[in-house]
């Protein structure tokens, strides 16, 4: 999800478009701003809502963390720290944490920030009329997968107010990352009394009412946004930065065009210039949660044999699309947690699980052999690769295409389908071998393995495995993190002892900035942070 895919989404728009739509949306120089802080910045399209539990990608993710705040906010140093909630405490039994809401915690129209807000703002995220792709975030709250999938009520939800400023939440079993999980955008505070009078509050500039270091100021709809500094937050003094300007450019080669005339204070690398770029010390490099992976339908041939989906994993050199073709220094992945997770003893959570299978072209004839044989087939029953359409995607799909045809002797269709229609099909299991992306949402390796636990939305080759799920939820259930970790680590290798599914690389952030720029904060799940950011003139 997130900005990957929806920045994916619109590469497709005519050229003259494109500039024609640069050209209205350019923003004058540093030099024209008055000597005010300035940042301008592309979001790569419309966020699809400003409704904290709705926009479940990134291009809402990175306005919504800067124009909102939740219980926490992580740091500098990716880890959770104190934000509307001044403290908390957590029962003997792990269970139970009571949030301490700031005295000085406003809305930026001036309502006071209660302990009510979060509690209207989870019940609407779970509320099953609503349908949030982000509710099942929250499932970890007592009584909040019963109220979303419609087997309890919203007063069963263990979240509730204490008085006006006091917040108690009850977890189903202690969980380690649930500090790290509500600094989510999806965990953000909603104004009751302005969303009870407008439920599109979050629609518009001029009805938008946030609680973070910015205030959203103006918001031409497909174009371009405003930030400016919040006078009623909390931590205003610590806000440096008077506007952010946001464009919306989908174009990777029109965002740098307008990178390099100032228009922008960053970019994102274009392919073909990549090289260039990354030997001339210009790139930047942060790291981000998340895998790039492919899809194979169990319910459907031939991906119901496991031989033949090892096969089909085992032939694809995730090497060679690195370094040729996204050209992002991405690391080929061959297990699905990324790195930067350290267990309780230190190590990576990557580095002790390491690789659960390989490049082995030899090897996958093999198992390709052996599926043909215990299934009866003479030859392969056809087989296409779905994949959302963009100029990477198509480019990556064209390579694996290529591999089978000369590791395995077998020709696969290609098909694309643009992002809405290709979600849907995907999430109801229509493709019998598709394009797949995550990234994280939090910051724990859990929130990478429970999206295979049976029926999950990104579950989408419909894979079922009792021992596996029974893994997943064990370690959901555990307070002990050394215990925790052994079933994680146990859960990954089953799932690709058990392959439905093969990575391709981790994902990163790469970027080019203007040297005036400095402060910004990329957080590995995805969005980026202007708290600290600062611009000279």
């Amino acid at each position: 999800m997130k900005k990957w895919l929806s920045k994916a989404l619109l590469l497709g728009i005519a050229a003259i478009l494109v500039l024609a739509f640069t050209g209205c949306t350019a923003k004058p120089d540093a030099s024209s701003t008055g000597g005010k802080e300035v940042l301008k910045l592309n979001d790569g399209a419309e966020p699809t809502s400003l409704d904290p539990p709705m926009g479940y990608d990134e291009v809402s993710w990175d306005p919504l963390n800067n124009l909102m705040e939740g219980l926490t906010r992580l740091g500098k140093d990716n880890q959770p720290q104190p934000a509307i909630a001044q403290k908390w405490d957590v029962s003997p039994d792990g269970r139970t944490y009571t949030f301490h809401i700031r005295k000085n915690a406003k809305w930026d129209n001036g309502d006071d920030l209660t302990a009510g807000d979060f509690v209207y703002a989870w019940k609407q995220m779970l509320d099953p009329k609503q349908a949030a792709p982000a509710a099942f975030l929250a499932y970890l709250i007592a009584g909040g997968e019963a109220y979303n999938t419609g087997k309890g009520s919203a007063n069963n939800v263990q979240v509730k107010a204490i008085g006006s400023k006091t917040l108690q939440v009850t977890l189903t079993s202690p969980q380690s990352y649930f500090i790290s999980m509500v600094s989510n955008p999806a965990f953000f505070p909603i104004d009751q009394k302005v969303a009870e009078k407008n439920p599109k509050w979050y629609a518009n500039a001029s009805t938008f009412v946030g609680d973070g270091p910015f205030k959203l100021a103006s918001w031409k709809h497909d174009s371009n946004m405003v930030f400016r500094k919040s006078s009623t937050y909390w931590d205003k003094n610590t806000v440096k930065l008077d506007e952010v300007d946001w464009a919306m450019v989908s174009d990777p080669n029109t965002e740098y065009q307008m990178y390099k005339t100032g228009q922008l204070d960053m970019a994102s690398v274009p392919v073909d210039l990549s090289n260039q770029l990354f030997k001339q010390g210009k790139v930047h490099v942060a790291p981000q949660a998340g895998t790039y992976f492919f899809s194979m339908n169990v319910n459907m041939k031939p991906f119901n044999n496991i031989n033949i989906r090892r096969a089909f994993a085992m032939a694809v050199d995730n090497s060679q699309i690195t370094n040729y073709i996204v050209k992002q220094k991405n690391v080929p992945a061959y297990g699905f947690v990324s790195p930067g997770f350290k267990d309780p003893s230190g190590q990576d959570f990557r580095t002790h699980n390491g690789s659960l299978y390989s490049y082995d072209p030899s090897q996958a004839k093999k198992f390709l052999a052996q599926g043909l044989k215990e299934e009866g087939w003479k030859t392969l029953p056809p087989v296409t690769l779905t994949y959302n359409t963009s100029d990477n995607n198509k480019s990556i799909a064209e390579a694996i295409q290529a591999m089978y045809q000369k590791n395995l002797g077998i020709n696969i269709k290609l098909a694309n389908m643009e992002w809405n229609a290709y979600q849907s099909q995907q999430k109801a299991g229509k493709f019998q071998f598709s394009r797949g992306s995550f990234i994280a949402d939090y910051g724990d390796p859990i929130n990478f393995l429970e999206n295979f636990q049976t029926g999950m939305p990104i579950n989408s080759m419909k894979w079922s495995n009792k021992e596996y799920d029974s893994l997943i939820t064990q370690a959901k259930n555990e307070k002990d993190d050394t215990k925790r970790y052994a079933l994680m680590y146990q859960a990954e290798k089953l799932l690709f002892q058990q392959m439905p599914l093969f990575t391709t690389y981790f994902y990163n952030q790469t970027f080019l900035q203007n040297s005036k720029v400095h402060g910004l904060v990329f957080h590995p799940a995805a969005y980026i942070d202007l708290k600290w950011a600062t611009k000279s003139n």
